[in-house]
């Protein structure tokens, strides 16, 4: 049987600003129905990768395909998560209507047919319900949680349905047990509905149960794999070009040391 094209392919690219490569020659591929998770220190262009997928930065050199075509064509087809700011509590509009903004040719004060209306509804009940986020959708985004705003967004991103979600820093901001939440909240929707998933994170621990892959960002390279086999010390002093040692602490969670003067941060 012939193997399934990945849903994301990229080909010796590389990105520049300027005179300064953010990354370059970097071969990766991801599955379809894939979670990957992509981490790495600040600036080093994980965010970056995220805009490349989206069709929003182009490659200086090299090729990307995405599902098949360029990533601008693909872009009606990919769900996007940005980074979370936090929402004003004196903004009334309803977690439903936020979530509605993600339909092309939503727009408020203009009515539609009444077809595509009952439409527009049928596909924002549908992505409330598969985030959990029915309860409170009629409530004023300003005023829930961080938690349940989060969950919003998910459900905007997903609401037409898209075969590749992207989603930079969702955990940011979250305490723990959101995290924990909000990361079998993505894992769950993407098995069910057959979706590949890019998401940037600081700390890998809160995912380490949901993902299939790490894409590692540093000094310019990604490195991509199983977690233990690219968050090790020899794999990561080899990206940084400074000596790192991969540790895990008594409840198995995974710490570097080495990093910025020697302190030691979770992965």
């Amino acid at each position: 049987m012939t193997p399934a094209a990945p849903a994301v392919s990229l080909r010796n690219a590389g990105v520049r600003f300027g005179e300064r490569w953010v990354w370059r020659g970097v071969d990766m591929d991801v599955r379809q129905g894939e979670f990957v998770v992509v981490l790495g220190p600040n600036g080093a262009g994980k965010t970056t990768l995220l805009r490349v997928l989206l069709g929003l930065t182009e490659l200086n050199e090299g090729r990307i395909s995405v599902l098949g075509d360029s990533a601008r064509d693909a872009r009606p087809r990919v769900g996007y998560v940005p980074q979370r700011r936090a929402f004003d509590r004196d903004l009334y509009v309803r977690g439903r209507d936020l979530v509605a903004l993600g339909i092309d040719g939503s727009h408020w004060g203009i009515a539609l047919p009444t077809a595509a209306h009952r439409r527009r509804r049928e596909l924002v009940d549908a992505a409330l319900a598969a985030v959990g986020a029915g309860g409170f959708a009629s409530r004023p985004v300003g005023h829930l949680s961080g938690g349940e705003q989060q969950r919003l967004l998910l459900a905007q991103a997903l609401v037409t349905r898209p075969q590749i979600l992207l989603l930079d820093e969702p955990l940011a901001s979250l305490d723990l047990r959101a995290q924990a939440v909000a990361s079998s909240l993505v894992a769950s929707v993407a098995h069910e509905r057959g979706i590949s998933v890019v998401l940037v994170a600081h700390d890998v621990n809160p995912l380490v149960t949901v993902l299939d892959r790490v894409a590692y960002v540093a000094n310019g390279q990604i490195s991509i794999g199983k977690p233990d086999d690219v968050i090790t010390s020899e794999r990561l002093s080899q990206l940084y070009d400074y000596p790192v040692e991969v540790l895990r602490d008594s409840i198995g969670r995974i710490v570097v040391v080495g990093l910025e003067e020697r302190d030691a941060h979770h992965v």
